[in-house]
């Protein structure tokens, strides 16, 4: 049986990473399932210095190594094991840990992007939106962003203004018409992560007669 792709995409802290996490720890329960997420595939900045990395637009579809993820897709799809790389936020840029991943069932992809992006768009099978308020949004990353990545409220909010904002609106919003699911409220959404676990954990148990 070839692993299916579940994507999870959403504007940025929106909650499709707690949703895409519940759904995994649900389904995880009854079988192997891989988790991955498009913010690793950022490309690498050496040649730049840390204030031009700071600057980059990391909202556009360009700023993914969309080559590398397409490729490690195919690869556990055929079965094979990928060495997944990692994002270090702090430094805005690719750290030089890899975490390896073996084949499984089920792959789940999320990131905001996952249905803007053309090549990985049609690598999934089940499509996930998770659509929050976009003043719920900007509040959560503005908390998360001063917490957990070191930001000053300065930086959220131009960076938010200047590249998160507009991108969302040309890229991640429309990228909604793709999906065959959407889940208003992410994480808090329970009867929806319910039923969403309940369809993986079905392809889990039939991968697994196989």
């Amino acid at each position: 049986m070839k692993p299916v792709i579940i994507g999870i995409a959403g504007g940025t802290a929106s909650g499709k990473t707690t949703v895409a996490k519940r759904i995994y720890e649900n389904a995880s329960k009854h079988g192997r399932v891989n988790m991955i997420r498009l913010d690793d595939y950022y490309k690498r900045l050496d040649h730049l210095t840390l204030e031009e990395r700071k600057k980059v637009n990391y909202d556009h579809p360009t700023s993914y190594d969309v080559e590398l993820l397409v490729e490690h897709l195919r690869m556990l799809q055929n079965g094979m094991s990928i060495n997944k790389p990692t994002y270090d936020f702090v430094i805005h840029n690719r750290s030089e840990i890899s975490e390896r991943i073996d084949a499984a069932p089920v792959i789940i992809l999320e990131g905001i992007m996952t249905f803007a992006i053309p090549e990985i768009n049609d690598m999934c099978d089940i499509k996930i939106y998770v659509d929050t308020a976009d003043d719920i949004r900007f509040i959560r990353r503005l908390k998360r962003d001063i917490t957990d990545r070191g930001r000053s409220v300065e930086s959220v909010i131009d960076q938010y203004l200047t590249t998160v904002r507009p991108m969302h609106l040309l890229f991640v919003e429309p990228s909604k018409k793709y999906a065959n699911i959407i889940i208003p409220e992410g994480g808090h959404n329970q009867t929806a992560i319910d039923l969403v676990s309940t369809k993986i954990i079905d392809l889990i148990l039939k991968a697994n007669e196989e």
